[in-house]
């Protein structure tokens, strides 16, 4: 189930939730994946706004449909999906990061050890 966030529409959150599931390998590349209906009664919404997320994965070629079976994740659906996530990553929210860390005087070497767990004991927290 989801948790649908006010602020964003909801066929971009479910073709969110569809996208992880890919990563997750949740949904296999060339395997079906849940029909509308299905996804529709899952979620508690209209079909009509699981059939906009479909369609908006279709444009984006991390899904295809095969007349009379179906919905599928595509060959490349996790590379796809990648791909647009790190495009997604590297225009919006990197550049917000990149202004937090300015704002707070955070170089990229305390950023490392950070994330490393290495935290220098001279620390301004």
């Amino acid at each position: 189930m989801i948790n649908f966030d006010e602020h964003k529409p909801i066929y971009l959150q479910i073709s969110d939730s569809i996208c992880e599931k890919i990563l997750n390998d949740e949904y296999a590349e060339d395997e079906r994946i849940p029909s509308i209906r299905e996804m529709g009664a899952q979620l508690g919404v209209n079909p009509n706004t699981v059939m906009r997320s479909y369609d908006h994965l279709k444009s984006l070629d991390i899904i295809y449909d095969k007349r009379g079976m179906g919905f599928f994740a595509s060959p490349d659906a996790k590379r796809s999906v990648k791909k647009m996530y790190k495009k997604e990553f590297f225009e919006m929210e990197l550049p917000a990061i990149m202004k937090k860390m300015k704002l707070l005087d955070i170089d990229t070497d305390e950023l490392v050890l950070k994330m490393h767990g290495t935290d220098d004991k001279h620390s301004e927290f």
